[in-house]
């Protein structure tokens, strides 16, 4: 037991090291980035090391696996210079059960990821974006899904448009049973419609079958003063893309909303297959932390005598690497339709853990 633990506090550690590195690298690289993203004077350091501290954590987030591979190898290699793995086997244990603490420590690690780490970059991802739009355009536009139907806000300094509607189509460009209701530039409501259907163009809003009330101190009465029109044009800088694009970020929601959103989603009539594709890889993200500890092991689990030593460590990096890329390739599939859900979510990890417990077997029975 005491074994156990000093090698999962050794790779616990190298994982954190290895971490807080890159993320030190990312923040100064992504600092000088945001810096040419923007026009000359319109963001400084300070804005530039807020805009790289709500990036910095999906990307690291998104490089997980490999700083695992990265860790693994950096531990063994260690443990085979210091003889510390010889001693080990001396001591009667095998290579598998020097293994059992890395790998635990893995899928410990990453179901704190799915739980504390996936919310924290949802947030800082939604963050970023409202911050980067504010500082290229002045103006903010965000889409959300509830239990009620489908909600868009967009606007600018002249005021904010909220649009509410019951269903859509996949494409986020046709609204049924709509309400668009205007505030002013203090707060204050403006007007309201409602219609039976609303289309995306790109002149703006095509409104059809509507029913408008305005409001304000020369209007006493806007239910007397209401007006009714076959076909109405809202003008409107929203596009089909950026609304596409706000459902296209299944990153940007927590995995503890994720359930509830995607029930929301196909309600209001749109597909979430994308969102349960990243659901079930978020689910399966411990066993690919598992995934790659065996695979790197299965190659620097060895004393540094027997020479090779660099070959084996470009082997471990490039199986792991090729890992990471399997999975992203079964996730590109699996929200394409191409092959089911599950599958693209859960075969790469289980064929990277049975591949890497068959080489292990190999190399140290075989």
């Amino acid at each position: 037991m005491t074994l156990h633990l000093y090698f999962a506090r050794k790779f616990t550690l190298t994982v954190l090291a290895i971490f807080g590195m890159f993320g030190v690298m990312l923040v100064l690289l992504d600092m000088v980035d945001q810096i040419r993203r923007f026009d000359i004077g319109t963001i400084g350091l300070g804005e530039a090391l807020h805009l790289s501290a709500l990036k910095v954590p999906g990307e690291l987030y998104q490089i997980l696996p490999l700083i695992v591979v990265l860790a693994t190898v950096a531990l063994f290699l260690g443990l085979a210079r210091t003889s510390e793995l010889v001693v080990t086997r001396a001591s009667g244990r095998s290579a598998m059960r020097a293994l059992v603490a890395p790998v635990l420590t893995a899928l410990v690690l990453g179901g704190i990821a799915v739980a504390l780490m996936n919310p924290i970059v949802a947030a800082t991802s939604k963050k970023y974006r409202m911050v980067t739009d504010r500082y290229k355009t002045g103006e903010t536009s965000v889409l959300s899904v509830s239990s009620e139907g489908l909600w868009l806000r967009e606007g600018g300094p002249e005021g904010q448009m909220v649009i509410r509607a019951a269903r859509a189509n996949a494409g986020g460009t046709r609204f049924h049973d709509v309400t668009f209701l205007a505030f002013g530039p203090d707060g204050s409501p403006a007007w309201r419609i409602e219609a039976a259907e609303a289309a995306l163009t790109p002149g703006g809003w095509e409104v059809r079958t509507a029913k408008r009330w305005n409001f304000g101190g020369d209007t006493p009465n806007p239910e007397a003063a209401a007006t009714e029109a076959e076909r109405l044009v809202l003008p409107s800088d929203m596009t089909a893309d950026r609304i596409r694009d706000s459902f296209a970020q299944p990153s940007a929601i927590a995995i503890w909303d994720l359930p509830a959103f995607i029930a929301s989603l196909e309600q209001a009539g749109f597909s979430a297959r994308s969102h349960r594709v990243w659901f079930q890889m978020e689910l399966a993200m411990p066993l690919v932390l598992a995934a790659m500890v065996l695979l790197s092991a299965s190659f620097t689990m060895r004393h540094t005598r027997f020479g090779r030593t660099g070959q084996m460590v470009m082997l471990a990096l490039g199986l792991g690497l090729g890992l990471f890329f399997l999975r992203n390739f079964a996730q590109v599939l699996g929200e394409n339709g191409q092959i089911p859900v599950a599958l693209a979510a859960w075969s790469p990890p289980m064929a990277g853990i049975l591949f890497s417990l068959g080489l292990l077997l190999h190399l140290e029975d075989g």
